[in-house]
């Protein structure tokens, strides 16, 4: 495996971990910017609206900025908006302040994800094997260590100001020392794609640009095919914001269980998330993606069902538990799908995506909380198993094939090289034993 390959990956890890952390610890201190400011929590909701519309807006505008200049100069530059915006919510003074703290902050936050998952899929695109699943996980892993370190420093009594300046100066440190080690946006993951010429038709076949990297002068429109993959990310990610922001709640006020109890349904469905993700990426070399995803929402719609219904506490956990499992590889799958389609639109399919998909985990309690009027919270969670049972029968967009390089013939059937999709059920990538 060339090394310069294995440093962008442990690189592109970096990042995503970063990203979990600097997000885990402006949640954890939510409650003292709260009593910092003087707002309630009427006034607070309203204001996280604009922490997703920032990341919202900068996912549109570097998504398209990524696949002009490249994700290695982008991600660092994300990464330093989002390490810097973080001590912002410290600073103000009141509602307004605030308001534009956490825009900016989601701003960042936007910026970073959208570009850092690009270059996870130039990362993968080098592997030729699915690996984006892990750095889901590993963001995952991030907001895990912002708890604990987080908990450990409001423990200690430090001041909230001198907290999130130290976290700023951190995530400085870390995109500084990762950035170096990030890919080049052309030719700059070539260990495992092979050298020969029926390599290069494989990989023009399978992200739609000419082999030689060159761009387009023309702003071409997003196949109907990513705009599929952003609206079942959507559905997914609705349900994960579900899981979020109504679990605890579930087992507390319809199952009667304690407050300590009823914190385990979301630490089951978290620890089964991040788990799922590690696993995932082995899961989808062998089947596919369109395996992950059929099967995933499948077992996490099942999961969902049993712990809406169930009258008892345990299998409700459990049920919780499944769910998480069952979400945690499908919308990796999708981003991936999306960077993949084409190559050097890499940024702007994963901002349709990611946009789509984070307006979604805004949705759910959006969505949830009216139901609640009119039917109760353990009929109103049905809805997302639905949604799980859509995505799950629409998974076989995952095996579309992609439009051949502009100018070139298409790949012949009797050429010997596996098409990019009939490799393996549902794979996106060809068989390659060295990788």
């Amino acid at each position: 495996m060339n090394q310069t390959l294995r440093a962008a990956r442990l690189a592109t890890f970096s990042f995503f971990a970063l990203n979990g952390f600097l997000m885990g610890m402006w949640i954890v201190h939510i409650p003292a910017v709260e009593s910092r400011t003087g707002i309630g929590h009427a006034v607070l909701g309203w204001l996280l609206l604009l922490l997703g519309g920032g990341a919202f807006a900068g996912m549109q505008l570097c998504g398209r900025l990524t696949d002009r200049m490249g994700a290695r100069r982008v991600v660092p530059a994300g990464a330093a908006l989002c390490s810097a915006a973080v001590v912002l919510p410290a600073l103000a003074v009141d509602a307004p302040t605030l308001g534009v703290a956490l825009f900016l902050l989601g701003f960042g936050n936007g910026c970073l994800d959208v570009s850092m998952n690009t270059h996870a899929i130039q990362v993968e695109r080098g592997y030729a094997r699915p690996v984006m699943s892990a750095f889901h996980a590993v963001f995952s892993l991030g907001g895990v260590l912002a708890a604990l370190v987080g908990a450990r420093l409001i423990t200690w009594g430090w001041d909230l100001g001198i907290t999130l300046t130290a976290v700023a100066v951190t995530g400085l440190v870390v995109t500084v020392v990762a950035t170096p080690a990030l890919l080049s946006p052309r030719g700059g993951a070539p260990s495992c794609a092979r050298s020969d010429a029926t390599a290069v038709g494989v990989a023009t076949a399978s992200t739609g640009t000419a082999a030689d990297g060159a761009r387009p002068a023309r702003r071409r429109r997003t196949p109907r095919r990513v705009w599929v993959l952003a609206v079942l990310t959507l559905l997914l990610m609705l349900c994960e914001g579900v899981a979020n922001d109504w679990s605890v709640l579930h087992l507390e006020d319809v199952l009667g269980a304690s407050a300590a109890t009823a914190a385990f349904a979301y630490g089951a469905f978290a620890t089964a998330m991040t788990v799922g993700r590690l696993l995932t990426d082995r899961v989808a070399a062998r089947t596919g993606p369109v395996f992950v995803v059929r099967y995933g929402a499948s077992a996490a719609g099942a999961g969902l069902a049993v712990a809406a219904l169930s009258p008892w506490v345990v299998p409700a956990l459990a049920g919780w538990a499944v769910f998480g499992l069952g979400l945690s590889g499908c919308v990796p799958q999708f981003f991936s799908a999306a960077g993949h389609t084409e190559e050097d639109a890499a940024g702007a399919h994963v901002s349709r995506v990611a946009g789509l998909g984070y307006l979604g985990m805004l949705a759910g309690p959006a969505v949830i909380g009216p139901l609640t009027h009119l039917v109760p919270l353990n009929l109103a969670l049905l809805l997302p198993v639905a949604l799980c049972a859509a995505a799950a029968a629409a998974a076989g967009v995952l095996r579309a094939e992609r439009p051949p390089a502009s100018g070139a013939a298409p790949q012949p059937a009797s050429s010997g090289t596996p098409s990019v999709d009939t490799a393996r059920p549902g794979s996106r990538y060809e068989t390659d034993a060295g990788c």
